[in-house]
């Protein structure tokens, strides 16, 4: 009776050990096809997702791409006649070294009038990121943002927006996936899979300290 219980138990595991790992990696499949993104629509916000600013505030190399790729795609809908806003997030609130401040900064650099960014700040995650933009357009009635960023956090990105109740949601890639090497495109998606699975435990926050000290681990001093 013993052996038979242990046997059983044994296979429970093993089952769903294998469930697990193809799951999880189905997902990381998920969120490597995600990062083609989608073909440009005509929505109310596009919003630039928060990364490293740098100690001498500028941004880091992948706020900088963000930015660039979403001022870039602000100005082809202008051309085409619409009247986009520009979302930047990340960052403390009121910070003028916040991610969201500092791509505001480049975004006026780069030609868009101030009276089109709206600041998102105050977010230290993903999906703070999304709860901040998502009060932000829900104040203005705006019901359609196009998320900008880096082609293998466009899948988690899509998943926290989708959270915090927007209605309709596309991504735009701040970059090509196909310039990233195997290697650096399995660990990536690997880890927003991570991501994913934490986030759906209800976030980081929930397993202080534990949890900001894996934050840290896995995505440094600020998550994709």
């Amino acid at each position: 009776m013993i052996h038979r219980l242990f046997a059983l138990t044994f296979t429970a595991i093993l089952l769903t050990s294998i469930l697990g790992m193809f799951t999880f990696f189905w997902l990381a499949w998920q969120i490597d096809r995600a990062g083609l993104g989608d073909p440009p629509q005509q929505t109310d916000a596009i919003v630039i997702l928060g990364a490293l600013v740098r100690a001498d505030g500028e941004p880091g190399r992948d706020l900088y791409s963000r930015t660039r790729w979403a001022v870039n795609l602000f100005h082809e809908r202008v051309a085409l006649g619409e009247s986009p806003v520009l979302i930047t997030t990340g960052g403390y609130t009121a910070d003028h070294l916040s991610a969201a401040a500092v791509a505001q900064r480049k975004a006026i650099e780069w030609g868009v009038p101030a009276g089109r960014i709206f600041l998102a700040d105050g977010g230290q995650n993903t999906g703070e990121d999304a709860q901040a933009a998502a009060a932000i357009m829900a104040v203005h009635g705006w019901r359609s943002a196009t998320l900008v960023s880096h082609p293998l956090h466009l899948y988690r990105s899509h998943w926290h927006f989708e959270r915090a109740g927007i209605p309709e949601i596309y991504t735009y890639a701040a970059g090509n996936r196909e310039r990233l090497s195997g290697p650096a495109r399995v660990y990536l998606s690997s880890r927003e899979a991570f991501g994913v699975v934490w986030a759906a435990a209800d976030g980081w926050e929930r397993f202080e300290p534990l949890g900001r000290f894996l934050e840290a681990l896995v995505y440094g001093r600020r998550r994709l």
